[in-house]
């Protein structure tokens, strides 16, 4: 579990595949005690597993059902900058909201709008599959980012990100047309499947 507050900006290093999957090394300065065997991080909004680790270096395995989620081989090239967070501990704080690190959807920036105070609104496209997940002033997470919903059209929606959050993750990266991973708030997720059982 994590809470969207990406805690580092890694770089991937290198990359290969893995049986039907590939393996990635991402170098990172996550602060803490080193990252150990086993332990989850979230990678653009991914959970991942660390399967070996050597200072600065941990390497991750990618199965093919990751790879189809997050946008295939090509999103997990050498070079890539991403948002990295660790799992979050019993009794810290959280200050985004929940996150599983279990990608919903691939999304493409359809606008992005610069304002004077240095901020960006940005405009996202919105699932089909996604219908009643989204809500206005609610939370969503891009490419493992918590973030809050800031307008809904019926095929966007429009995320506010202030300078602090453009500085510390990928985001202000992004151009028009790049794709977002995308997970929907869990509450919502398990509202919408109580409903529909009902239904």
């Amino acid at each position: 579990m994590f809470t969207g507050l990406v805690a580092g900006i890694g770089r991937l290093l290198r990359s290969g595949p893995r049986e039907r999957g590939m393996r990635v090394a991402i170098s990172h300065e996550l602060a803490g005690e080193p990252l150990v065997d086993g332990e989850s991080v979230a990678v653009d909004g991914c959970c991942l597993t660390v399967v070996a680790s050597s200072g600065s270096v941990f390497e991750a395995d990618l199965s093919p059902e990751t790879l189809d989620r997050t946008g295939g081989r090509s999103r997990w090239s050498s070079g890539r900058r991403v948002n990295l967070e660790r799992a979050l501990k019993v009794g810290d704080r959280l200050g985004g909201h929940l996150v599983q690190g279990h990608v919903d959807a691939l999304v493409q920036v359809v606008s992005l709008s610069r304002a004077g105070d240095g901020s960006v609104r940005m405009g996202v496209e919105r699932p089909p599959a996604g219908a009643g997940l989204l809500v206005e002033k609610g939370s969503v997470t891009l490419d493992g980012v918590s973030l809050t919903v800031a307008g809904l059209a019926r095929r966007t929606f429009d995320i506010a990100l202030i300078p602090a959050t453009l500085a510390t993750t990928t985001l202000g990266e992004r151009a028009v047309g790049d794709r977002l991973t995308l997970e929907y708030d869990v509450l919502g997720k398990y509202v919408r499947a109580a409903l529909d059982d009902r239904a």
